[in-house]
């Protein structure tokens, strides 16, 4: 999931440009309620990973049983979020994305939307950390090329809000170039799952600027 809240510029339509423009955007407080479930995105996450996959190969991944997998996967499916697949050998049932990505509203735009967004957005950040330290904790068992690969990176910059724009849609449009690769067919021989995370945000505000006076939940 993406945040657009820093906003978009005009740039080609092409993918690659800026991929944030090929993503889903939610819109309304009841969807964003559906995938605000720590399940639902350990499914997409999985969907993403190694789908297309049956409510049974998928219980696999997730340690949760093909009928509780089975459940929600529908409940994503009726918001939109994936789709059966092709039917494979006989009663095989796999599902797939429907989209790359998903962004949610910009603050004020719908305040209940907005609320359900950040109980969304509080659920990723927590699974993202649990991701980077289950790779602290696993990395020796890499062969050490992947260990070498593996980074973590800070970067202290002073930039106005433009300028962060700058480098998020430039961030954006070079990683996009691999975003067909959410197709498995498209993933050329020795790809593996790789994940990148970027935190972006301001240590203060500019001199002689206010804080909003909206309150966080």
């Amino acid at each position: 999931m993406t945040d657009p809240r820093g906003g978009e510029r005009e740039a080609p339509p092409a993918d690659t440009a800026d991929p944030r423009r090929a993503y889903r955007r939610i819109e309304d407080a009841r969807t964003l309620r559906a995938l605000a479930h720590p399940l639902r995105i350990a499914l997409l996450e999985a969907l993403a990973v190694d789908g297309p996959l049956t409510a049974t190969e998928v219980s696999e991944l997730v340690g949760e049983s093909p009928t509780t997998c089975s459940f929600h996967l529908r409940q994503l499916a009726r918001y939109g979020f994936i789709e059966e697949g092709e039917r494979g050998p006989g009663r095989r049932r796999p599902w797939r994305l429907v989209a790359r990505a998903n962004t949610v509203p910009r603050e004020g735009e719908d305040a209940e939307a907005t609320v359900e967004a950040e109980v969304l957005g509080g659920i990723f950040r927590r699974r993202l950390i649990e991701h980077l330290e289950r790779w602290e904790a696993t990395k020796s068992t890499y062969p050490p090329e992947w260990q070498a690969a593996g980074e973590t990176s800070q970067f202290l910059l002073f930039v106005t809000r433009e300028e962060v724009e700058e480098v998020q849609r430039r961030m954006h449009a070079l990683l996009g170039e691999y975003m067909p690769r959410l197709d498995p067919a498209k993933r050329p021989k020795g790809t593996v799952p790789v994940e990148l995370i970027t935190f972006t945000f301001p240590l203060r505000l500019p001199q002689g600027a206010e804080r909003g006076s909206r309150r966080r939940r």
